[in-house]
């Protein structure tokens, strides 16, 4: 507001002086000096109140370096207004580095009372980065317990959420050991294991910490702190930890980042409205789009602690750091796909994983690396931060809700890029989908649930599938269609993983093969007749929209190819709901769509039909005989509609279009039995117009009786020109048509006639 309103004042004397001016180029000249003084006043103002401040600051820093005895907020008005001045500053525009060596010496010193190093520890907010010798000396105060338990889980609470602002962490994994000594803490110990968390490396994993743990756990319960350590210990050394956890993905820690996030939040707002310059809100060597959300900082590759030494102008390294192979390869440094593999034994992932998201160099790292705990920290911090940033799911959070748009889409292009989904987004998706709207971020979250990974229905049916059907039936044709096109992409996923797990398995592990395409092949049979039953619910719904049956269709294309193109033993026909439909339906691609997917269900019965005959050994799934009973029955119906006119004279299915000629001869209609035929059937008809008037210019009766014997092979060549090629198909190897020489005679005899 404060920018607008110097804006308008800026233009002004161009208003005053307009009619002054001789010509343009004096008006113009005119106009850019009073522009001009105007900004430069505003940048002296702007420049004295900061110089103000600055010594502000400076004087209350130099206050608390120099207190040495217990004072008292009450009776003390200096300490009452340097500590004032502190929290104004720091919730304004952050803390430069050098506050933060004072500030936790004093809040950790135990020289004041908690008031106040309660106010001093939740002022800490940092306008760029915190050095990592000030948590050094505050740790070291933290030991002595010269504070308060209350202060300790303070900082420790402050140290969790500010782990990503240090600059360097070399010396804090040091500090591994005298974290993990303060386990025995009932009040400390979650807290010190998220820490512990966030610092373990494998030569971190020691046999006698494992014990400690173990230990505790006995004493506390299956904790989801302690669960968390040792997770991570497993997969960092698994013959250390010979006990089962839970593998399911859980929130392990609470948040610990109530105090600062909304300072943070302010802080950055503030910085970037106040200056165009980019502020030094950022570990790291680029600058995001927004800096409103705390996840956006974590988006961007982080300086590493050997930056400074590694970096030469031009942006190269000298042959000795580059062959080093003691030290690690700075990531931010990574640009070129050669850079990666010839430093791929060098590289460590940065503290901040969700840079990871944003850096396909990285992705490829992770997708060939066999480090299990990269795995495990980004599903971490991906978990906590789709928990804290849910537009829906958390108070106050709908003003972020194009922030968290964008940041769904970075992780569903990961995904995308991986080729496999995140457990954390799984979670989400089984959390929040139940509180969710169907409005917000609509694309992105139906995205995210086509890469939810293979697991028992039964779960998916209560956390995914129930929710959605409640929306589904609810909401407007637009998001039926967005909700089929998702799942279809579900299964295209699931099928994939399974065609890329047949060409990795060996002869050797056809056993647990055997098992996983078991829990496959009901997992996706499951969500098959899912999407049947809410397919025939709303093609009831929006009385068979042509635009919602094309989607439904659409899903059915790849069910009806799983045998033979993803070699999975299962095929599945769509129900009475959605064939019958789409075989009356008016529209010309509905129709041919269905034509082409029964001519590939053609195609996979029979080539299951052929294997099952040529192997002598009993297989384990077999197609069972209701599968191919229901596919007869569709063709009989079809070809009955299509070809032979006697559909509803010969078709035997349970919700056929069966009915007696009585009822039929009722309606009026004379020639009902031809009413669905290729010549007159509502979605073919229109073709049966163009080709009279192509083949019958002067005849405007439209006798479609003239399109029998010759003239029928010539519309049914007519036909395949127009692009009905799933007709053609269908018609081609599910309709025995008379031999050559018969059928060439009953055309010479036709022209007799």
């Amino acid at each position: 507001m404060q920018r607008r309103q110097s804006s308008k004042h800026s233009k002004r004397p161009l208003q005053v002086h307009h009619s002054n001016q001789t010509d343009l180029s004096a008006w113009r000249k005119g106009g850019t000096v009073d522009t001009e003084k105007s900004a430069q006043n505003r940048q002296s103002l702007s420049d004295q109140k900061n110089d103000n401040e600055q010594d502000s600051l400076e004087q209350a820093l130099s206050y608390f370096e120099k207190i040495q005895d217990r004072v008292s907020l009450k009776k003390s008005e200096v300490l009452q207004k340097h500590l004032s001045t502190m929290e104004s500053i720091a919730l304004k525009r952050g803390l430069p580095p050098e506050g933060f060596d004072v500030l936790l010496d004093v809040a950790l010193s135990g020289k004041l009372a908690d008031t106040v190093n309660t106010r001093l520890l939740k002022s800490l907010i940092p306008a760029s980065a915190i050095p990592e010798s000030s948590i050094v000396s505050s740790v070291s105060w933290f030991c002595v317990s010269k504070c308060s338990s209350n202060i300790q889980l303070l900082f420790l609470r402050w140290l969790i959420t500010m782990f990503d602002f240090i600059d360097h962490k070399e010396q804090v994994h040091a500090l591994y050991g005298i974290f993990f000594s303060f386990l025995n803490d009932e009040k400390l110990c979650p807290y010190i294991c998220h820490v512990l968390y966030l610092l373990t490396r494998k030569e971190n994993v020691k046999p006698f910490r494992v014990r400690r743990l173990l230990d505790l756990q006995s004493k506390m319960g299956m904790q989801p702190h302690l669960q968390a350590l040792l997770s991570l210990y497993k997969l960092f050394c698994p013959e250390l930890v010979s006990i089962t956890l839970p593998q399911k993905m859980k929130t392990y820690f609470k948040n610990a980042d109530g105090p600062w996030k909304a300072a943070i939040n302010a802080v950055r707002q503030r910085n970037q409205a106040n200056s165009t310059v980019p502020q030094p809100l950022l570990l790291g060597t680029a600058q995001p789009h927004s800096r409103k959300r705390k996840w956006n900082t974590q988006l961007i590759v982080p300086a590493s602690s050997a930056n400074a030494q590694n970096l030469v102008v031009g942006g190269k390294m000298s042959r000795a750091d580059s062959c080093s192979a003691n030290e690690s390869f700075p990531v931010e440094q990574l640009r070129t796909f050669p850079q990666l593999l010839q430093n791929i034994h060098r590289l460590e992932f940065p503290s901040q994983m969700g840079s990871v998201l944003t850096n396909p160099l990285l992705l490829h790292y992770m997708n060939c690396s066999k480090d299990e705990s990269v795995y495990l920290r980004l599903y971490y911090w991906m978990g906590q931060t789709l928990q804290e940033e849910c537009t829906w799911c958390v108070v106050d959070n709908n003003q972020y809700e194009e922030e968290f748009r964008g940041f769904l889409e970075t992780v569903y292009k990961a995904e995308c890029f991986l080729q496999e989904g995140f457990p954390s987004c799984e979670e989400f998706l089984y959390r929040s989908l139940p509180l969710w709207d169907g409005v917000s971020c609509r694309s992105q979250i139906l995205q995210l649930v086509s890469w939810i990974p293979l697991s028992t229905f039964s779960e998916m049916k209560s956390q995914l599938c129930d929710p959605l059907a409640q929306l589904f039936f609810t909401s407007s044709l637009y998001f039926k269609c967005s909700v089929l096109e998702s799942l279809k992409e579900l299964l295209q996923n699931w099928l994939n993983w399974h065609v890329v797990q047949l060409d990795s398995e060996s002869d050797s592990q056809f056993s647990s093969l055997n098992t996983t395409l078991s829990g496959l092949v009901n997992g996706v049979a499951e969500l098959i007749n899912f999407v049947g039953r809410i397919s025939t619910a709303a093609l009831h719904l929006e009385k068979s929209h042509t635009f919602l049956l094309y989607f439904i269709l659409d899903f059915y294309e790849t069910v009806c190819d799983i045998y033979l193109k993803y070699k999975l033993p299962l095929l599945i026909m769509p129900p009475a709901g959605v064939f019958y439909p789409a075989l009356l339906s008016m529209d010309s691609v509905n129709l041919n769509q269905l034509c082409y997917i029964m001519y590939r269900y053609r195609t996979n019965l029979i080539a299951a039909k052929e294997n099952e005959m040529s192997k002598k050994k009993i297989q384990q799934f077999k197609f069972s005989s209701q599968t191919y009973q229901e596919y007869n029955q569709y063709i009989i119906a079809m070809v009955g509609c299509l070809w032979t006119s006697s559909a509803f004279q010969k078709d035997n299915h349970p919700e056929g279009i069966r009915l007696d000629d009585e009822l039929l001869k009722k309606t009026g209609v004379r020639e009902y039995k031809n009413s669905f035929n290729i010549v007159y059937h509502p979605a073919l008809m229109c073709y049966a117009v163009d080709f009279l008037q192509q083949a019958w210019p002067d005849d405007t009766t439209f006798n479609f009786n003239l399109i029998k014997g010759k003239k029928w092979n010539w519309y049914l060549r007519y036909l395949y020109g127009q692009g009905l090629e799933g007709l053609k198909l269908f018609i081609e190897s599910s309709i025995n048509r008379v031999s050559k020489a018969s059928q060439s005679k009953a055309e010479d005899e036709d022209e007799k006639v």
